[in-house]
């Protein structure tokens, strides 16, 4: 007769309590076997003494003693397991540090393959196994391996965070909205998670925004410095040229020109390096965000997501850089100022610089057309408002932007950055004011025409006295009446020059400004002198100088 092979299954060397094979197994009245100590405890916990299988109910606490037989049994499976496990488990992985290790595993810890919110407990492969099997546990909640399982229970009530409390916006239990967030509103997790999902989608996208923004701003700023270059070398080239023609005694001009135009090109190039070295730390700030933004999306874990995604709230620290740019210094001057020296040798070569300046700032133009809400009462403008004169003063409404006392009026455009330039006919005129002022200069009282009040400004009185109101005023003494009048503005440098356009000369300049308003273009006819003044200020286009 043949053997019949009656081996014990896995599962009867499981308690049913803590579902691991026995230690110390102990035999209840009704013949049910569990670990001394997990059923020790369940009675300790529990108000009847009650078996947790088959629910019978004893008057009186048994006496417990190990069963010395089942245990040799459950000594010779668990030998007989570990070897199973000890082959099975070289093939899998010992956690490493940072990774989620197998809490069941005693010993060497093998790396968790799962982890259970209901056991709250992690799992590797081999002990995983139980919860892939027995139907109990398959209704178990799986997800890929985390730390602190025990954050995922409610503190208050000891239950698993299920739900989303979107007025305080914090993960609940199941008690949570009927003992403290009773007018609350609530989602389960899932919903929470994929709408947080979207969400991290949509702050990605502005982040890789972000990242191409700076990418092109970097390209804008190596484009600047490239056009730097060109203009460096060009200007190197035309004050060699100059000074070349001249003795020895000049040489030392020509060194000195050359190591001012490539100074400030260093500065130019070390201020694009500032800004392209920043742009760079916030793509690699932005490229991490969005590394973590990314990690996290793909999460399939609910209060992970949701936990973690408080954090991502705040965005990096970033400048706005939009109005930043890095530009081409003009040089302006800086020929003409080393030639100046020598004027008398070298006029001719002094002209040549100083119409290639005039030709560069003219490059800058802009449209500029008078504001008739600010002019003074007195004045008169054309339909274009391009031309303006005085006459006889007219009922005009006191809008807060008008000038009040003096014969004033300003353009209606406004610089607050880069380089601008105008011009204006002054042909003959006796009397006359023009320049640039601040937006908040006072329009009703009395106005000191100063730099200190927001104002920088030439004017003609008498026909031929030529005077810059700077802080104390200047006298310009000049070879020739200007016809029309150049202004030209630097903004970030902090340069207002005025140039007489037909003579290709500097009249003026104001260096050193600070602005911190926007600047407006600024004129006065002055008083019409009983016909003597009566010629009008007049815009006029800008033509290149040849």
């Amino acid at each position: 007769m043949a053997a019949v092979s009656c081996l014990p299954s896995e599962d009867q060397f499981r308690c049913s309590i803590c579902l691991d094979v026995f230690t110390d197994p102990v035999s209840t009245p009704c013949g049910h076997n569990f670990c001394k100590n997990c059923i020790t405890q369940h009675w300790n916990t529990s108000v009847w003494c009650q078996c947790p299988l088959c629910k019978r109910v004893f008057d009186t606490r048994p006496k417990l003693d190990i069963n010395t037989l089942f245990s040799g049994m459950v000594a010779q499976f668990r030998q007989s397991a570990q070897q199973k496990s000890s082959s099975s488990s070289s093939e899998q992985q010992e956690s490493k540090p940072g990774e989620v290790p197998c809490d069941v595993c005693t010993g060497a810890k093998l790396k968790a393959l799962k982890s259970c919110l209901v056991c709250l407990t992690s799992y590797c492969e081999t002990h995983l196994e139980p919860h892939l099997r027995a139907s109990g546990l398959k209704r178990h909640q799986l997800i890929d391996p985390v730390k602190n399982l025990e954050d995922r229970i409610c503190t208050k009530h000891d239950k698993p965070l299920e739900l989303f409390c979107k007025t305080d916006q914090t993960c609940v239990c199941m008690l949570c909205p009927v003992l403290d967030h009773k007018t609350h509103e609530f989602v389960p997790l899932k919903d929470e998670y994929e709408e947080k999902k979207v969400q991290l989608k949509k702050t990605d996208a502005e982040i890789q925004q972000m990242i191409q923004k700076r990418k092109r701003k970097i390209q804008e700023i190596k484009q600047s410095v490239h056009l730097s270059e060109k203009d460096a070398d060009r200007e190197i080239a035309e004050g060699v040229q100059v000074f070349t023609a001249l003795k020895e005694s000049v040489e030392r001009a020509v060194k000195e020109l050359i190591n001012t135009i490539k100074e400030k090109q260093k500065l130019m190039e070390k201020q694009a390096d500032v800004f392209i070295k920043e742009l760079e730390q916030e793509i690699s700030e932005l490229k991490k965000r969005s590394s973590e933004v990314e990690q996290l999306s793909r999460s399939e874990d609910h209060l992970h997501l949701l936990q973690s995604v408080q954090s991502l709230k705040a965005a990096p620290p970033t400048k706005d850089w939009t109005q930043v740019s890095v530009r081409p210094p003009l040089y302006i001057g800086t020929v003409r100022k080393a030639v100046a020296q020598l004027e008398e040798t070298v006029s001719k070569d002094i002209k040549k610089v100083a119409e290639a300046e005039l030709k560069r700032v003219q490059q800058c133009a802009v449209d500029v057309t008078l504001d008739p809400d600010t002019a003074h009462s007195e004045l008169i403008l054309s339909d274009d408002r391009k031309q303006v004169k005085h006459d006889v003063k007219k009922n005009l409404p006191d809008n807060p932007e008008r000038f009040s006392r003096y014969t004033y009026v300003l353009g209606e455009q406004s610089f607050s950055t880069s380089r601008f330039y105008f011009e204006v006919q002054v042909k003959e005129k006796t009397h006359w004011n023009l320049g640039v002022v601040r937006e908040s200069i006072n329009r009703k009282g009395n106005i000191t025409l100063s730099p200190e009040d927001g104002c920088w400004n030439i004017w003609l009185r008498n026909g031929n006295d030529y005077r810059a109101l700077d802080y104390p005023s200047v006298s310009l003494f000049l070879k020739s009446r200007p016809q029309k009048v150049g202004v030209f503005v630097d903004y970030e440098e902090g340069l207002v020059s005025f140039y007489d356009a037909d003579a290709a000369a500097l009249i003026y300049s104001f260096t050193g400004c600070s602005f911190t308003e926007k600047l407006f273009p600024f004129f006065s006819p002055c008083k019409n002198d009983g016909g003597k003044n009566s010629a009008p200020l007049i815009i006029c286009p800008v033509s290149q100088t040849v």
